[in-house]
C-alpha cells in the first residue's frame, strides 16, 4: 500500500512536469489582471506567454479555447514569504532545512540548495492558485538568515525562477538574542557587517575573518550591500521600523523591504516617504510579542492608504498553510482593506518587491500563470478549476485531496475488524 502511495504521487507530479506549454485563450472571463478589473475579457496564452489581453483580444486562428462563462481569471498569486519546499515535517531534523544553528556559515546560506519541489506541502500550495513563493530561511546562529530565492509550484526538478533573490535579516527580538541579546549588540553586529562585504576583498587579505563576517559570508552579502540585492528584514516594532528608515536615510543605495511590520501603522507616512514596501500578515492583529504590542486589524489599510506598497502572506505555519495568503487577504478586506488592493497585495506587489517583472500580472509579455476560479478568490468558499503555469495546465490533486477521496469512496467491508461494527 505504501509502495503504492508513493508510486501514484510520483507518477501525478512527473505527469504534471513533462507537459509542454500550452496555446490556450481563456474567454468571457472576469478579470484581474493584476491592475484593474476587465469584464467579458479574453486572455491569449502562447509558448507559455501571455501576448493578449482585453475584451477585443484576436484569438488565433484554430487555438484552443475556454469559455469560462463569465467566472474569476486572475494571475497565478503570488506568495511573499513562504518556506514550502524547504520542510517536510517542522518536527523531524533530518526533513527540516530552514535553519543551520550548529552551520559556521550564516549569509552564505542558500536557502535553494535545500528546495524539494516534490514535497507534499508544494502540490497543496499550488491548488489554491499559488504559482509562485518566496521561500525564507529561518533563522540560526546569527541574525543573518541568509539567501532566499524565488520558486514556482508546479514540482519540476527546474522550478526555482531566482536564485539568491535576497538577503534575509532579523533585527527583531529574536535577532537581538542572536547577537548578544540586545538591539544595540544587533545593530553594532549588521553595521560591521556592512563595513566588512563593502570592503571584500581587501580586509580579508591577512586572515579569514571581519569585523562580523567570515570571507565566505562577506562575499555573499557583498550584494546586498551594494544595493543589487534585496535585503528582507523581519522587524515588528514601531521604534526597530524607525531604525531601518535611518538605515535606508544613511545608505540610499540599500533595496529593502520588511517582512512582519506589526506595528508598521505606527510609521505608515514615514515608510512612505522612504520607499520601504512591507510584507505583513493581516491575521497578526493581536500583541503576541512586547515587539507587537500595537498590533491592530487595521495595520493593512492604514499602510496602504498611507501609500506604502503592501503585500500580504500568512506567517503562521508558512510552509504548510501558505495558501492562507488568499483567505488573510479576503480577511483584510474585511478590515478596511479596498477588494483591487488586497488581490494587488498577492499578485502586482509581491512580484514588484522582488523585482520579479512580467509575474504577478495578465498583460502582454506577463508570464502565462493565469487561475480560473469558481467563485471571488478571496471568498473562503472559493477554489481554482483550472491553474496554468507557465502555460502548463496544473495538476489539481494533492496528497491531502488523494487521501481525502480515498476515504470518502472506502468500501466500508474491507475495514480491518477492529473498525467493524
Amino acid at each position: 500500500m505504501i509502495r503504492t502511495t508513493l508510486a501514484l504521487l510520483a507518477a501525478s507530479s512527473i505527469g504534471a512536469l513533462g507537459t509542454s506549454a500550452q496555446d490556450i485563450a481563456v474567454q468571457n472571463a472576469k478579470l484581474w489582471t493584476g491592475d484593474r478589473m476587465i469584464e467579458n475579457a479574453t486572455v491569449v496564452i502562447e509558448d507559455g506567454e501571455v501576448t493578449a489581453v482585453g475584451t477585443g483580444a484576436a484569438i488565433p486562428v484554430g487555438m484552443e479555447t475556454i469559455d469560462v462563462e463569465g467566472a474569476w481569471v486572475t494571475p497565478g498569486i503570488f506568495a511573499p514569504y513562504s518556506r514550502a519546499g524547504i520542510v517536510e515535517v517542522g518536527s523531524e531534523v533530518s526533513t527540516n532545512d530552514t535553519a543551520a544553528g550548529a552551520s559556521v556559515y550564516t549569509a552564505a546560506l542558500d536557502m535553494s540548495d535545500g528546495f524539494n519541489p516534490l514535497e507534499t506541502n508544494v502540490a497543496v500550495t499550488r491548488i489554491q492558485g499559488v504559482t509562485r513563493i518566496a521561500v525564507a530561511p529561518g533563522f540560526g546562529a546569527s541574525l543573518f538568515g541568509g539567501q532566499g530565492f524565488i520558486a514556482n509550484t508546479s514540482g519540476a526538478a527546474n522550478s526555482v525562477d531566482k536564485q539568491k533573490a535576497f538577503m534575509f535579516i532579523n533585527l527583531g527580538e529574536a535577532g537581538s538574542g542572536l547577537s548578544g541579546g540586545s538591539r544595540p549588540a544587533a545593530w553594532a553586529k549588521l553595521r560591521a557587517a556592512l563595513v566588512d562585504a563593502r570592503t571584500y576583498p581587501a580586509r580579508y587579505f591577512a586572515h579569514n575573518e571581519g569585523d562580523a563576517l567570515s570571507r565566505v559570508d562577506a562575499l555573499a552579502f557583498g550584494p546586498a550591500s551594494r544595493g543589487s540585492q534585496l535585503i528582507l528584514i523581519r522587524v515588528s516594532r514601531a521604534s526597530d521600523i524607525r531604525k531601518v528608515i535611518e538605515l535606508k536615510a544613511e545608505s540610499s543605495s540599500l533595496n529593502i523591504a520588511l517582512v512582519g511590520a506589526e506595528e508598521g501603522w505606527m510609521v505608515a507616512d514615514e515608510l512612505a516617504k522612504a520607499g520601504i514596501p512591507v510584507i505583513i500578515d493581516p491575521f497578526a492583529n493581536l500583541p503576541s510579542r512586547f515587539e507587537s504590542l500595537g498590533a491592530t486589524q487595521y495595520n493593512a489599510a492604514r499602510l496602504i492608504d498611507a501609500g506604502v506598497p503592501t503585500a500580504f502572506s500568512y506567517f503562521t505555519d508558512d510552509s504548510h498553510q501558505t495558501r492562507l495568503i488568499l483567505q488573510v487577504a479576503g480577511n483584510a478586506v474585511a478590515n478596511g482593506v479596498d477588494h483591487e488592493d488586497a488581490l494587488r497585495a498577492i499578485t502586482t506587489v509581491p512580484a514588484q518587491i522582488y523585482g520579479m517583472a512580467g509575474y504577478g500580472s495578465l498583460q502582454s509579455g506577463s508570464v502565462g500563470d493565469v487561475v480560473i476560479w469558481d467563485g471571488d478568490p478571496l471568498e473562503v468558499t472559493s477554489a481554482p478549476t483550472k491553474i496554468f503555469i507557465d502555460g502548463v495546465e496544473q495538476s489539481l490533486e494533492s496528497r491531502q485531496t488523494r487521501l481525502r477521496d480515498r476515504y470518502l469512496s472506502l468500501d466500508e467491508s474491507e475495514k480491518p475488524l477492529a473498525y467493524k461494527h
